[in-house]
């Protein structure tokens, strides 16, 4: 088996796990492998001595006379969150016993239950509770962010001195409280047999992301989250909305994120073609968000699997997992008969630029909010608009479009269309290597024949008319041939798709040099 080189080395980051619901946001560690994403979340494990075998933890302090609890609460029933310490300050009570922790729910104080307690309440309770102090807590994993300092902080003591305290500030309990001795007392120390605890991260999800997708949008608005999005496994498994502290940091985490989807997609791929003929292979698949149609409904995207395969380009509500999937698409399409067009995108944050793609047809006028937009117009004016999370998919998705559809005009040759003229039944064939012909349907008699090279011009009714201007070579003048389609927007797509692949046998780089989006991709 050929080696293929080490495997990507895991990356990971301190982020935030937002709630809707409540609105509230909470710590998270997120590990990044070559196939999973991971959701961590902090814990206190016991690491040693005689375990009390339960979550909760009994620690029992000694107040001292400078420094007092040595920690700090924050949080109380009144707004509907539990007192949580919130600062433990080094080498002093609380610190020194080893068992207490910044985001530790405090539940008694002194054997009287707390957990419904207002934050003066428990205040009260932690300053006068005399020079020994017994409380039990439990380390609340889902405890909101702004109820603990930033992971690091240090954290200077606040200042109290006018007895107010307040529930989304801290209380300072490193000051003496009301003691019934003034003879100082032994600091607060572990023994051998104490258990011995630790903080660390523990994984609580883990997302698969073979065939995964990404959503930066709240579901059913337009409302993009900055800094944020939301990767969604295919099993269902949703990895909730991941908040990061930077947009340099949401930005590097969405693109590898994404990267890793689009490696896993490519093995997908590679493994789908292995049962598929040369002529039958899957170009480029992957998740992009379709833009829907009527004023009626709930939401204006939804997300949508595309697949270019073969001579055929297909839309999945679900991504085909087997070889028998490929049938149950919701729609397919020829690829010779659809166009594929960058339609908007942004260049700076507030620059809409209009991108045309290949030569030329009429321009489309587009009203989406979103950027990194095309579009895929297909017979009978049918059109399908879709938006895709990164520039650099937006790129891969034009460049696809294009391998695949020359592929497919070179796989076939040539393509036949029925079409009439004066009552006339003809036939009209584009063929690759001869250019345009018409024939009569019964006796096979060609009637006139031209190149590409000289198609100097058309117009269409836009209904199932079509005037094509071709140059003859001898004479020099223009002569107007008129046809009539069934579906003249296929018809018009297959003659485009065949005369750009015809450009681009002659001039591969000329594609490349119309592609903006790709431009955009290389200026920045």
């Amino acid at each position: 088996m050929q080696e293929l080189g080490p495997h990507p080395p895991t990356k990971t980051t301190i982020a935030l796990l937002y709630d809707e619901e409540s609105e509230n946001a909470y710590d998270i560690r997120l590990k990044l492998t070559k196939e999973v994403l991971t959701i961590q979340k902090q814990d206190v494990v016991c690491v040693g001595g005689s375990h009390q075998g339960r979550n909760h933890r009994t620690v029992r302090l000694r107040r001292q006379p400078v420094g007092g609890l040595g920690l700090s609460i924050k949080g109380g029933s009144e707004h509907n969150v539990p007192v949580v310490i919130s600062k433990i300050f080094k080498d002093q009570a609380a610190d020194q016993t080893g068992m207490l922790f910044v985001g530790d729910a405090v539940l008694q104080v002194n054997g009287i239950h707390v957990e419904n307690a207002t934050h003066e309440e428990v205040v009260h309770l932690l300053r006068n509770a005399g020079d020994e102090v017994t409380i039990t807590v439990e380390y609340l994993r889902e405890a909101p962010a702004f109820l603990k300092l930033p992971l690091g902080s240090p954290g200077p003591s606040s200042d109290h001195s006018s007895g107010a305290s307040s529930p989304l500030f801290d209380s300072g309990l490193h000051l003496n409280g009301n003691s019934s001795t003034t003879a100082p007392s032994s600091p607060s120390s572990p023994i051998a047999k104490d258990p011995r605890y630790e903080k660390r991260w523990l994984d609580t999800l883990s997302v698969p992301l073979s065939m995964a997708r990404i959503s930066r949008y709240k579901a059913g608005t337009e409302k993009l989250r900055w800094n944020a999005f939301e990767v969604l496994a295919l099993d269902g498994v949703s990895s909730g909305i991941l908040q990061f502290y930077t947009a340099q940091d949401g930005t590097d985490w969405l693109r590898a994120v994404s990267a890793n989807i689009r490696e896993l997609t490519l093995q997908n791929m590679k493994m789908a073609n292995k049962c598929c003929s040369p002529s039958d292979q899957v170009v480029h698949m992957g998740w992009v968000n379709e833009k829907l149609q009527g004023a009626d409904s709930s939401q204006t995207f939804r997300p949508k699997f595309l697949a270019l395969k073969g001579p055929s380009f297909y839309v999945f509500s679900t991504p085909p997992v087997s070889t028998f999937d490929w049938v149950r698409a919701e729609r397919t399409y020829h690829l010779c008969e659809v166009l594929f067009k960058v339609h908007k995108f942004w260049l700076t944050e507030d620059c809409w630029l209009q991108a045309n793609l290949y030569l030329g047809l009429q321009d489309f006028d587009f009203e989406d909010q979103r950027p990194y937009c095309f579009s895929v117009v297909a017979g009978h004016g049918k059109s399908h608009v879709f938006n895709v999370e990164l520039g650099s998919e937006l790129a891969v998705w034009e460049k696809s479009f294009q391998r695949a559809t020359f592929m497919e005009v070179q796989r076939t040759g040539s393509r036949t269309y029925m079409c009439s003229w004066q009552g006339e039944m003809l036939c009209f064939t584009v063929d690759f290597a001869l250019g345009f012909t018409c024939f009569e349907s019964q006796t096979k008699n060609v009637l006139w024949r031209f190149k590409f090279s000289q198609l100097k011009g058309s117009s269409d009714d836009g209904k199932t008319r079509v005037k094509l201007l071709f140059q003859n070579l001898d004479t020099k003048q223009i002569e107007t041939k008129e046809l009539e389609f069934q579906d003249l927007m296929a018809v018009l797509h297959c003659i485009h798709s065949f005369i750009a692949a015809k450009v681009a046998s002659v001039d591969p780089g000329f594609m490349d040099s119309q592609s903006l989006a790709r431009k955009y991709m290389y200026s920045s």
